[in-house]
């Protein structure tokens, strides 16, 4: 790249991510030059990231400029990299995403990518999708976008229909992978993997050490760690926030792994989200409390951790980590800018179209997550090929809800949002589909003002369509 790129961010006021990102972007020596647009409906949470970002670029005497600005237009203008980490409606609109199916037996413990709440959360943000879209196409054509935010696969599909450049990053396949080389004993350096499937359920499908296979002896280990109905013990706390290596097992990962090595046992290879999340996606481990105690017994539940966040606390910490020692986290997204400005290759697992059949056994609409080649050409998907057949039949499950709301959305008919959330595994268990519908219209009513105006109910108003911050937003 010729100039300086502008980078700018979208929902930069949010809790930490928004923040870390920016560390992220500023350890790498080429992208020091950069000016980086933080943008925001919030005044006040924006000042607080940007000041924190110019307190940082000042400490280490760095020529970054930091603009803010409260206007998407002034945002987006000449933009060559747009990152979208915003989720509209904030926590009380989580809370309807959660509370109102939890009265239909449905219990989500994240809620953000298949089910009720992630196409729920999906549905909301649409608006706002619309405008970024209408406004980038004439500001800033050529921009890569990067999106950070859930439900990944319905969001990220939606935004490549608007006709933007999307790649959707998330940290699962970093964290997983990590997660299994430290239960081996193996130093992350030495291991390689490839995976393939869609977010928060794709596959590790291949684990190695040089040409040691490392999957015998992963299989072995965790069926000796992690049993049905045995907890496991001295377990790190979470706050919800993964964009940094972990250092042990936690409540959230690592620590009672039954859900995904149950899977593992029965379909043959490992899941790339946490046993919780994974949880949600499948008709097998929260059919009642028991079952879910048995599988989980230590309950992780995300609306509580985003209720309870201490914003100004947490970027004043992470300030103070990031003066210390100027590195990246796990995520992605500072890597790609990073080997378009400079053409030097990088590889990530990124969510992009299926178009073309990335991974061939899963539909033609699928948003599919995969490794990509970055340099200064963009982002390139990898053909992958077909996966496993019994992994596919289940990502297809998912992959249905996801569709159908995408479709929704690019529709405007209402009778597909009631598809998707039919058709979502978790909900099959415990819902008929007069219940499934009665809750669905629950939450469309519950959230008609952020709704777009096709899919609200009959004489809902709309609503301003702000994007408010989920308090945390990778997962």
């Amino acid at each position: 790249m010729a100039h300086s790129p502008k980078i700018t961010i979208i929902g930069a006021g949010g809790f930490v991510f928004p923040f870390r990102l920016i560390g992220d972007l500023l350890s790498f020596p080429a992208l020091r030059g950069a000016t980086l647009s933080l943008m925001d409906l919030d005044a006040g949470r924006l000042d607080r990231v940007a000041s924190a970002a110019r307190e940082l670029v000042d400490h280490h005497g760095l020529p970054t400029v930091v603009e803010q600005t409260t206007d998407r237009r002034e945002a987006l203008a000449g933009a060559d990299f747009v990152i979208i980490t915003f989720q509209v409606g904030g926590v009380e609109s989580y809370r309807h995403d959660v509370e109102i199916p939890r009265r239909y037996g449905v219990d989500q413990t994240v809620g953000d990518t298949v089910g009720p709440g992630g196409v729920f959360r999906f549905l909301r943000s649409v608006r706002a999708y619309q405008d970024i879209a209408a406004d980038a196409l004439e500001l800033c054509p050529g921009a890569q976008f990067i999106n950070y935010a859930n439900p990944m696969a319905m969001a990220t599909a939606y935004l490549n229909a608007l006709g933007l450049r999307t790649v959707g990053l998330c940290h699962s396949v970093q964290g997983t992978t990590r997660m299994l080389a430290r239960t081996l004993g193996v130093p992350y350096d030495e291991v390689s993997f490839r995976c393939a499937g869609i977010n928060h359920q794709a596959w590790v499908l291949d684990f190695r050490r040089g040409d040691e296979d490392l999957y015998p002896r992963l299989r072995e280990v965790m069926a000796e760690r992690h049993v049905r109905g045995r907890a496991a013990a001295d377990l790190l706390a979470d706050d919800g926030d993964h964009s940094d290596a972990a250092l042990a097992a936690s409540t959230y990962e690592g620590g009672n792994e039954q859900v995904r090595t149950t899977l593992m046992n029965h379909f043959g290879w490992f899941e790339t989200e946490s046993s919780h999340h994974a949880s949600e996606y499948v008709p097998w481990f929260r059919k009642d409390p028991a079952t879910t105690l048995e599988y989980l017994p230590e309950r992780w539940d995300y609306y509580e951790i985003c209720s309870a966040h201490d914003e100004q606390g947490d970027v004043d910490e992470q300030l103070e980590r990031l003066e210390a020692d100027l590195s990246p986290s796990v995520e992605y997204g500072a890597s790609i800018v990073n080997a378009v400005v400079t053409g030097v290759p990088a590889v990530v697992y990124g969510n992009v179209p299926n178009a073309g059949r990335v991974i061939t056994n899963l539909p033609d609409d699928a948003c599919v997550e995969v490794a990509c080649l970055v340099d200064a050409n963009g982002v390139q998907p990898t053909s992958f090929g077909d996966l496993p057949p019994q992994l596919a039949a289940i990502n297809r499950t998912n992959v249905n809800v996801q569709t159908l709301a995408v479709r929704a959305a690019l529709t405007g008919d209402v009778e597909h949002v009631h598809h998707a959330v039919a058709l979502d595994p978790l909900t099959s268990v415990h819902c008929t589909l007069e219940q499934a519908r009665a809750m669905t219209d629950e939450l469309l009513a519950a959230h008609a003002a952020l709704l777009p105006a096709a899919l609200r109910p009959d004489g809902a108003a709309p609503g301003a369509g702000t994007a408010d911050r989920d308090p945390a937003l990778a997962l």
